[in-house]
């Protein structure tokens, strides 16, 4: 008999991990809490509106590429891309925006338009990035944060300076133009940081930016996680929807299994993608592998301010993806990592799917995604939510120039209490743990329980961090280590 494999939740981690895992000839079943898999990688439909819940950026296409291509497919076998040209835009104020074409040579003419001499120093700044990335993507984030060995190769003591230099200075040091300074520090929010606290050597993000480019999968992000969910089933995992697991149940130091609703589901290992913090308040307190003060003192990447809107006209003056970085960048970021409160003046972002791709909105409509980032755990009440709409509304229409309260035909919100009630979030974190230098690699929760055998963990809490291809290749580095520790 093949051993049996239990993994709690189906977000991008734990979907890769459940393929490697079925690959290799283990019997695997997924359990997850929610109506429909994918984790906090969702989607809402409504009125003939398709939103993603979750993420809305596809950069990285090779980590997609190389997750299928390890099982004989493509991404293409399961969904269609399409890059976006342009690939985004940014407003700094009124009719004064800024807009990232999709290929690199033609951002070296956008910078070089916005401050002479500029593009000679992108060239260098993505030269470098280039490197990292090269080191980074297609090397050190394939290792599991066992040790810190893991860490040390040729390549990375040639370049030690970088992981104690950080993303902000690298920028200013090349760079005096304050938007392009702003564009090229946005990337690393991604990673959940100041780019201040982020180290130089993450610069690969501006290479996964601009050098490889954004792209849209037809249909929307969800369409992703349909792709591994029907590569996961071809391979024989098998999908419980709406089971909520309320206990790991061990057995003399080993995970024997789980427990919903009282009735207990046997397994030899039990792997978790669902949020680390809880997953380990689903065992004893004495076999947990972090204490509650451990957590507070982490840096947590991020929560949202999301609202979902149905508008009855298409929207002017705006891309697929639309950064609204009018006021005060490093105001907002102080109230999100160094005086936690709702901010004043928020940065925004705004997605309109339906700009580029036709099955997301009726005719002559658009869908709309706002999104604010937020300090996790603040207070979360339906007219602090309304407040806020309607201040980035206000922005929205000034910096765009044309009225849409009239137009909204609908609108759905999600913040701070629906991360938490919905993905048992910490603290309602939307992007897990931040990347800071000693968040890093074998520095982030481990992959593999030190306290019970058998027992194992993936997603963006853990190595190699936040973000969809990280947490396919989480999925990955958790397979591989069950398959190391215990194959029979």
């Amino acid at each position: 008999m093949p051993q049996k494999i239990i993994i709690i939740g189906s977000g991008f981690s734990a979907l890769a991990a459940s393929c490697y895992l079925a690959k290799s000839g283990y019997q695997v079943e997924v359990f997850e809490k929610n109506s429909s898999v994918g984790g906090r990688a969702r989607q809402l439909k409504k009125d003939g509106f398709t939103f993603d819940i979750g993420p809305t950026w596809y950069w990285m296409p090779d980590v997609f590429e190389r997750f299928f291509s390890d099982f004989g497919k493509k991404p293409s076998d399961y969904y269609a891309l399409e890059k976006l040209d342009p690939a985004y835009q940014v407003y700094f104020g009124k009719d004064e925006s800024v807009t990232i074409p999709g290929s690199l040579e033609e951002i070296y003419d956008s910078f070089e338009q916005e401050e002479a001499g500029s593009s000679k120093s992108l060239r260098k700044f993505i030269s470098k990035a280039k490197d990292n990335y090269d080191i980074a993507i297609k090397d050190l984030v394939y290792r599991p944060g066992v040790s810190p060995m893991e860490l040390i190769t040729p390549e990375t003591a040639k370049r030690l300076g970088r992981f104690f230099t950080n993303i902000s200075s690298d920028v200013r040091s090349e760079f005096s133009n304050n938007k392009l300074r702003q564009i090229l520090e946005f990337p690393v929010l991604f990673l959940g940081a100041k780019p201040s606290d982020t180290p130089a050597f993450y610069s690969f993000m501006n290479y996964a930016d601009f050098g490889l480019g954004t792209w849209h999968p037809v249909g929307g992000m969800y369409k992703v996680i349909e792709g591994i969910r029907d590569l996961a089933e071809s391979l024989g995992v098998k999908f419980h929807l709406n089971s909520a697991v309320d206990k790991i149940v061990t057995e003399k130091g080993k995970a024997k299994g789980i427990s919903i609703n009282g009735n207990t589901y046997d397994a030899d290992i039990v792997l978790s993608g669902a949020d680390y913090h809880h997953s380990e308040q689903l065992l004893k307190p004495e076999l947990r592998q972090y204490s509650e003060k451990y957590w507070k003192n982490k840096t947590f990447a991020p929560s949202s301010l999301l609202f979902y809107v149905g508008f009855d006209k298409k929207i002017k003056n705006v891309s697929h993806h639309t950064l609204f970085f009018d006021s005060s960048f490093e105001e907002h970021a102080k109230n999100i990592y160094d005086d936690p409160k709702w901010p004043e003046n928020p940065l925004f972002y705004a997605s309109f799917p339906s700009i580029t791709d036709n099955t997301c909105a009726p005719e002559g409509k658009e869908a709309g995604i706002f999104l604010i980032p937020l300090a996790p755990d603040l207070e979360d009440t339906e007219e602090l939510r309304e407040h806020y709409f309607n201040i980035i509304l206000d922005r929205f229409e000034k910096l765009t120039g044309q009225e849409l309260k009239t137009n909204i035909i609908f609108k759905e919100s999600f913040c701070v209490k629906d991360f938490k009630e919905a993905y048992n979030s910490y603290k309602g974190n939307a992007y897990g743990m931040a990347n800071t230098l000693f968040q890093t690699a074998f520095l982030r929760p481990k992959l593999r329980s030190k306290k019970v055998d058998q027992l194992y963990f993936t997603g963006q809490l853990t190595v190699p961090g936040p973000g969809v291809p990280p947490s396919l290749i989480s999925g990955k580095l958790a397979a591989g280590l069950i398959e190391k520790y215990e194959k029979n």
